[in-house]
This record gives structure tokens, C-alpha cells and sequence, in this order.
């Protein structure tokens, strides 16, 4: 029994044997292949082998590494060219910011220089006003401006500016007034055409402008005639402009035209007016309170 295990052995055995010689034979084989390949000028048989294999492996690898490193560059110029882009964005929005500022600041001035022209070819005493405020209801429609008592404002002043009549002084505190603009529909004035000499009352009609009321049919006016204040009752000075016609519409019934009026003032826009501190005004305040006291 102890026989055949031996054998089994040593056949075993032998074949290791046979498989590190063969192996041993062929590294050595290839070896001094390897080394008479590459000790001539020239390349041997199994290096050609090797680089007819190897080659166009390579040559994949070196293109997808070109490639990858261009990916890399174009994603990095890409980064740098969003960064640029955000910073141009964040420096046209400033300077955006500083044209408006400009154009504000231009518009302002030519709007000054229009109103201080007008300060100094006009003869009454004229003190420039700041709007502050306003009133949105229909019916007392206001304006509160930073000028009051200590400037010498009185209820009654008339309120205007280059383009003619804003308003008149109905409040006064001591540093800020409240003007009930022309266009209110409470307002009333004493207008006349300037180019016919016409009559009539300008009642305020907000939006619409003025309504020039109680003017006869057959009374000469047509559009486009423009309307000034007539100075009776020495609250607004004669001939200062109040609008222009619009409208002249002659109704079957009634006696008088209806006639609307385009304000010359835009009183959407106001942001300075000045008030007339004549003795005019101070004698017609003067008056309103000595006719007050004795009501009383």
C-alpha cells in the first residue's frame, strides 16, 4: 500500500520540475532574444513586434491625454471668462446706476436754470418752494412745501411757476404751507381768452384738466386759444397763464359753451414752485382776516 503513494510522489514531483525548466528556458529564450534585438543599429524582429503591438495603444493613450488636457485648459479659460463676464456685469450695472444719476442731475439742472430765468425776469418778489408732499383726494387736491410763516408766507399767496398758475396758499404753519392746486375740482379762478378777451371761471377737473365755464355761445373761442387769468379781485396778477383751449362743444340746450382746457402746468411733475410775496398778497391777507373778524 505504501508503493503506489510513493510513485504519485515522485510523479508530482518531476512534473514541477519540468514546468520551472520550461518556464526558466523561456525567460532566458526571450531575454537574449530581448538583448541581441536592441544590441544591433537596427531593431530586432520581437522589438518591431512589441511596437506594431504597442503603438497604436499609445496612440490612443496620447490622444486622449492631449485631449483631456485641452478639456482642462478650455474649462479653466471658460471659468476665467464667466468670472471676467460677472465682473463687466457688475461694473456696467454701476455705471448704469451713475448715468441715470447724470441724466437725473442734468434734467434737474436744466429744469433750475429754466425756473431761476424766469425768477429773475419776473418783477415780483419770488420764493423758490420745495414740494414735500401731496394730497391724493379728488376734491382738495394739495401740495405741502417746505416754506412757511418765518419765510413770509400767508394764506392767499399765489403759487406758480415758469409755466404759469399752480395753486394758491390755504394753509401755513411755520415752516411748511399747504397750496390747493388750480386743477382741484374746488378751485375757481377768473380766466379770460387771452387773444378774444372772452370771460369766464376755470374750475379745476383733475385729470381733465380745467372746464372754462360760463362763456356765451355765440362768444369767440376756439382750440387752441390760450387762457390767462383775468385779475379781478387782485388775488391772481393779470395775464398769467393758465392753459391752453382743448375743446369747444356747443350743446343744443343752455346758453353756454363747454369748453376744456389743457393746464400749461404739469402738475403731475411738480417738485419746486414759487410763491409771490408782493405787498399785494399781504394787503389781500391783511383784508380776508379783518372780513373774518368782523363775521365773527
Amino acid at each position: 500500500m505504501l508503493r503506489p503513494k510513493n510513485n504519485d510522489r515522485k510523479k508530482v514531483a518531476r512534473f514541477r520540475f519540468t514546468r520551472l525548466f520550461l518556464l526558466s528556458f523561456l525567460f532566458v529564450a526571450l531575454f537574449l532574444a530581448l538583448l541581441s534585438s536592441t544590441a544591433g543599429s537596427r531593431f530586432g524582429v520581437f522589438h518591431q513586434m512589441t511596437l506594431e503591438a504597442l503603438g497604436p495603444v499609445q496612440t490612443v493613450f496620447t490622444r486622449i491625454s492631449i485631449n483631456t488636457i485641452r478639456l482642462k485648459d478650455k474649462y479653466i479659460t471658460l471659468w476665467n471668462l464667466q468670472e471676467e463676464i460677472d465682473q463687466l456685469r457688475h461694473e456696467l450695472d454701476i455705471y448704469h446706476a451713475k448715468l441715470d444719476e447724470y441724466r437725473e442731475a442734468y434734467s434737474r439742472n436744466r429744469f433750475l436754470e429754466a425756473e431761476l430765468a424766469f425768477k429773475k425776469n419776473e418783477t415780483f418778489p419770488a420764493l423758490m418752494a420745495r414740494v414735500v408732499g401731496k394730497d391724493p383726494s379728488f376734491w382738495f387736491k394739495t401740495l405741502i412745501v417746505d416754506r412757511g410763516e418765518n419765510d413770509g408766507v400767508v394764506t392767499g399767496m399765489v403759487a406758480r411757476n415758469s409755466r404759469g398758475v399752480v395753486g394758491q396758499v390755504v394753509q401755513v404753519s411755520d415752516n411748511y404751507s399747504k397750496i390747493l392746486l388750480a386743477n382741484a375740482p374746488s378751485s375757481a379762478i377768473d380766466a379770460i381768452v387771452q387773444k378774444s378777451r372772452v370771460r369766464g371761471i376755470l374750475k379745476g377737473a383733475d385729470r381733465q384738466g380745467y372746464i372754462l365755464q360760463y362763456v356765451l355761445k355765440n362768444a369767440d373761442v376756439q382750440e387752441g386759444d390760450v387762457i390767462v387769468t383775468a385779475g379781478i379781485g387782485g388775488v391772481f396778477p393779470q395775464g398769467i397763464t393758465l392753459g391752453t383751449v382743448s375743446k369747444v362743444r356747443s350743446k343744443r340746450r343752455g346758453m353756454f359753451l363747454e369748453i376744456e382746457v389743457q393746464p400749461a402746468v404739469d402738475f403731475g411733475r411738480l417738485e419746486f414752485l414759487f410763491i409771490n410775496l408782493s405787498e399785494e398778497q399781504l394787503v389781500i391777507d391783511g383784508l380776508n382776516r379783518t372780513s373774518s373778524a368782523a363775521g365773527e
